[in-house]
């Protein structure tokens, strides 16, 4: 039995696929998937469902929706579904070995390496095979409470890292033309993101359009300055000053995460 949390819950089986339909058996099913194979204390899940407002009966409510978990996954289990959402002192454990963010987190170490080791063919390939276990944001049909909410923004930030990691991939191979809409739209989306912005400014330049990669670097500036009250600096900065002396651009140093 797998679930895969990178897009809409989603429980997948050897009799076929389910996505619990009640909120909190798929708020408590996130979390559980989230800390696979350790115990998450019965107060934990409390403070997930109900902040520190919780109801008199609380712990009695996780128990029926861990009940109701248990009716729902046994079809898919394959093995006893007591086996697998497992009780024990003071909680519960989720017990998986497949887990689509562990995948997507092997792949990107391997591809984040080869791109270290300067294997861009490899790293692509890689870094796109991580990125496309993602089926839309992170827990996407679930309503997160504090403890979801920090495991959905390191996901997210796992993923933003991988892409940039594949851009730097993508463009070592040459694949410029094809990343324009793509960057266009990234750099619309995170208008004070430095990489994702020299990225832009490469891909124009050697797209033959100097004078729109400078636009770029130039929105960028401003946003910088309004928002922060900083200027552009680092790779993005020395990206700027090739494109005005109109030397080559050598590939980015970026911070690669290793998992």
């Amino acid at each position: 039995m797998q679930v895969n949390v990178l897009g809409p819950v989603l429980v997948v089986g050897e009799a076929g696929s389910v996505t619990p339909s009640a909120a909190k058996p798929k708020q408590v099913l996130a979390l559980l998937a989230l800390r696979a194979n350790t115990v998450v204390s019965t107060g934990r899940i409390i403070e997930e469902l109900w902040g520190g407002r919780p109801p008199a009966s609380a712990v009695v409510t996780v128990q029926t929706y861990v009940l109701r978990l248990r009716r729902l996954l046994t079809p898919l289990a394959g093995a006893p579904i007591r086996s697998i959402l497992t009780t024990a002192p003071g909680g519960y454990s989720l017990r998986l070995e497949d887990l689509d963010y562990e995948w997507f987190r092997q792949r990107s170490a391997l591809g984040a390496d080869a791109l270290a080791g300067g294997d861009a063919a490899r790293a692509a390939a890689l870094l796109h095979g991580a990125l496309s276990l993602w089926r839309g944001p992170a827990l996407a049909d679930v309503r997160v409470g504090r403890l979801l909410e920090g495991h959905v923004a390191t996901l997210e930030q796992e993923r933003l890292s991988v892409v940039e990691q594949r851009i730097d991939a993508d463009l070592r191979l040459g694949r410029h033309l094809g990343m324009l809409g793509e960057l266009s739209g990234l750099t619309r989306d995170l208008p004070l993101h430095e990489n994702l912005h020299a990225q832009y400014m490469v891909a124009l330049y050697r797209a033959g359009r100097r004078y729109q990669a400078l636009e770029v670097f130039h929105r960028l500036r401003q946003a910088l300055v309004e928002e922060l009250g900083l200027s552009p600096t680092g790779w993005v900065e020395r990206v700027h000053q090739a494109i005005l002396t109109s030397d080559e651009i050598g590939p980015p140093v970026l911070e690669i995460n290793r998992h």
